[in-house]
């Protein structure tokens, strides 16, 4: 109840290339509390990410490129996570949008997780997220690994927290 979700909100053109997108836009000025999140999630399966090597000595540099645009500018935030089950281990990011309503690329590059349990099959191996509003119990320091359930980087702006506001995204690859 805190945004609407739609394919192509907003009737804005995508960036070239690109045909759809996914728009979220905040419902009212929602204040997020210390342990919720709003936040536009993908769980990929573990077969699909256990060539990535995460939980070994051997696990690979990955980098995740999206196109975003907002009616907000500022620091947004999002995490990598294990599986949804174990939510232990976790890479909040962070992003710049530099001006409102204008499409941007944006790539993060991050270091495979020697640590931790990721799992290697049917189920839930990666999460990728992207952050709409994040409480403080929820967040972490942009760019690194940690042992916790971080779903955002500290300090993110939160586009629930403004009435109005959009947040769309396409073009997401890992």
């Amino acid at each position: 109840s805190k945004f609407t979700v739609q394919q192509n909100a907003g009737s804005v053109t995508p960036p070239d290339g690109f045909t759809n997108y996914l728009g979220c836009t905040s419902s009212s000025a929602y204040t997020v509390g210390a342990s919720e999140v709003c936040m536009v999630r993908q769980f990929i399966e573990g077969f699909n990410v256990a060539d990535l090597g995460f939980g070994t000595a051997n696990a690979k540099t990955v980098t995740l490129s999206f196109w975003v645009r907002s009616s907000l500018t500022g620091t947004f935030g999002g995490a990598l996570q294990n599986d949804n089950a174990l939510s232990d281990r976790s890479y909040p990011f962070s992003y710049t949008i530099s001006s409102a309503n204008t499409w941007e690329q944006k790539t993060i590059t991050v270091a495979g997780d020697t640590t931790g349990t990721w799992r290697k099959t049917t189920a839930d191996g990666l999460t990728v997220g992207f952050s709409l509003g994040a409480g403080s119990t929820l967040s972490g320091t942009a760019g690194a690994w940690a042992g916790t359930n971080y779903l955002s980087a500290t300090g993110a702006t939160s586009v629930v927290g403004t009435s109005g506001a959009t947040f769309y995204i396409t073009g997401v690859q890992l």
